[in-house]
């Protein structure tokens, strides 16, 4: 939830006024990100406590930031397809929440009514059971349109999806002042040098260091080898349903150390390409390395378009063999396995075997696989699509002018066997497998430092029924200055419905000098502590809850119980 009241904050007319803000759209509504099998669409087997617990938060948190649109999800929940759910759309949404803003259908999602879910007999009927169901907008207008000479149209439900709608644009201003005064007005804002820094920060924040036998920080008089698929594309820097962009907009890892140690001490060779097994020159790739002091290789996945690619009416992209791009991510791009793709894993074992110290940085969208590279690698490294100035970035962390603090935003798994694979898992602990570990091969939370940090003087105070102050004091006990990101988790150990293990309740993000301590102050409501009881209401049962402290959710280094 925080991340998306965050976003929200940013952009929504409640805190950036009518005349400045802009709708945002929440997608997808709901559980969108589960389905059967991993396949884009497929049903998402989740119950209605799970769904309020673990789902339903981040667009309740951001509709109350000031969200006004929803767009509803192309999977089925128990049966109903979410296009054409009442409980949720109209139910949860509009009348347990209080949305004021309107619900927009996926592309063609209310056409797949018919055509995908066989719950409409017609494109007519489609459009029926989508505007009952409280969805306002037909993005594609292959239904409504129908609509509007239909006897069987319900003109209330009409009536009510275009107030929604014309409100939100009235208020906009967008009938008295439809577009923006001048171009240059625009020019000013896009990718000005605040939002451009702000850009520098955000990719130097989010990278994670898994591995360091000590390798890092490279000094900055070494020859180092660049090499990877990753290393010098510039849009697998950037996410799906980017625009295209000018050269100059984008820094590559290979631009970011170059510009960092000069390039006469870089060598560049790909290796290979992300998906295609016939672009490779690994020989001359691990030439380079054995020639180098250090071999840097960026491998992992790409949600680029290339824009030669193809693409279905939805905007999801179609490989085959006149087109093989390096996607491997992005709408319609599932995968059966999290392997490195392409020729990636012969590229590795080819520069270990060199003996040049080997630094791997994944440039991904999903967690891939990193067993290999948590065995075999001197350091590892991952960055989720840094952006912009992802490549300056990367260059900052690993010759060490900024000192790596990013934490995973989920468990990266030891092998797709084990999915789903997640730190809140609800009670009991899960056992090992016959082959391997249940334990994630990085927790969420997880990430290192150039430095080291420790925790004492955990308090817990509780200032009101469903409060509770909690403080902890962090130090930072290496030789260089960094951030530490404290989390705080909490367990409920006795309660009614089945509760995880242990949940994030806070966290922050605090730099700490060398040699220097800070103390860290949250306050825990009642969102911290409430569950959907066995009659689904939202209640915080009295008795114990633990509190727990530590830089991940597998490194548990204080805790305390209070009662409530």
């Amino acid at each position: 939830p925080e991340m998306a009241r965050a976003m929200i904050r940013g952009t929504s007319p409640k805190h950036n006024g009518w005349d400045k803000g802009v709708v945002s759209t929440l997608k997808h509504f709901v559980a969108y990100g589960i389905p059967q099998g991993g396949h884009n669409g497929n049903p998402s087997f989740v119950g209605e406590r799970e769904l309020r617990e673990n789902f339903l938060p981040a667009f309740h948190g951001a509709i109350d930031e000031g969200a006004l649109s929803v767009m509803t999800s192309y999977n089925s929940i128990d049966g109903v397809p979410s296009t054409a759910n009442r409980k949720l759309l109209t139910g949860t949404l509009k009348d347990e929440w209080g949305f004021e803003g309107f619900v927009v259908s996926d592309l063609v999602s209310i056409d797949g009514l018919a055509g995908d879910h066989h719950v409409a007999g017609s494109l007519e009927d489609a459009g029926n059971m989508a505007l009952a169901a409280g969805c306002d907008v037909d993005l594609g207008a292959g239904c409504y349109g129908l609509l509007a000479d239909s006897k069987s149209l319900d003109t209330k439900a009409l009536d009510e999806a275009v107030r929604r709608v014309l409100l939100i644009k009235f208020r906009l201003g967008l009938f008295d002042h439809p577009y923006i005064d001048s171009p240059e007005e625009a020019e000013s804002i896009v990718r000005n040098a605040g939002h451009t820094a702000t850009a520098l920060r955000a990719a130097r924040e989010g990278v994670v260091l898994l591995e360091n036998n000590g390798i890092l920080p490279l000094r900055k008089d070494m020859k180092v080898a660049v090499i990877g698929p990753n290393a010098d594309t510039q849009y697998n820097q950037l996410g799906d349903y980017t625009a295209p962009q000018p050269e100059d907009n984008i820094i590559t890892p290979l631009e970011g150390i170059k510009a960092k140690i000069g390039p006469d001490r870089v060598t560049f060779v790909k290796g290979c390409a992300v998906r295609d097994p016939l672009r490779q020159n690994i020989s001359e790739a691990a030439k380079a390395a054995k020639a180098s002091d250090v071999a840097v290789v960026f491998v992992g996945g790409s949600s680029a378009r290339d824009f030669e690619t193809k693409y279905q009416e939805t905007g999801a992209a179609i490989a085959d063999e006149s087109a093989v791009s390096d996607m491997e991510a992005g709408e319609g791009f599932d995968r059966a396995t999290l392997d490195l793709m392409g020729r990636q894993p012969e590229l590795l074992e080819a520069l270990r075997r060199t003996g040049t110290p080997l630094v791997v940085v994944y440039i991904e969208g999903r967690p891939l696989d990193k067993a290999w590279a948590a065995q075999n690698a001197d350091a590892l490294l991952t960055q989720f699509y840094p952006g912009q100035a992802g490549g300056q970035a990367i260059a900052d962390v690993l010759f060490g002018d900024c000192n790596p603090a990013g934490r995973l935003p989920v468990s990266v798994p030891r092998s797709a066997g084990q999915l789903p694979v997640y730190y809140n898992k609800p009670f009991p602990r899960g056992h090992d497998y016959v082959e391997m570990s249940a334990e994630p091969l990085y927790a969420f939370g997880y990430g290192l430092s150039y430095t080291t940090f420790s925790y004492d003087s955990l308090g817990c105070e509780v200032t009101g029924p469903a409060q509770v102050r909690v403080s902890v004091t962090v130090s930072n006990t290496g030789s260089r200055d960094g951030d530490e990101v404290v989390q705080i988790y909490v367990t409920d150990p006795l309660a009614s419905t089945v509760r995880p293990r242990l949940q994030l309740r806070a966290f922050e993000r605090v730099f700490v000098e060398s040699g220097g301590s800070r103390t860290v102050e949250f306050t825990l409501g009642e969102d911290a502590f409430a569950l959907y009881d066995i009659d689904m209401r939202k209640v915080v049962e009295p008795g114990e809850f633990i509190i727990q402290a530590g830089p991940s959710s597998d490194n548990i280094l204080l805790s305390q119980t209070i009662t409530l």
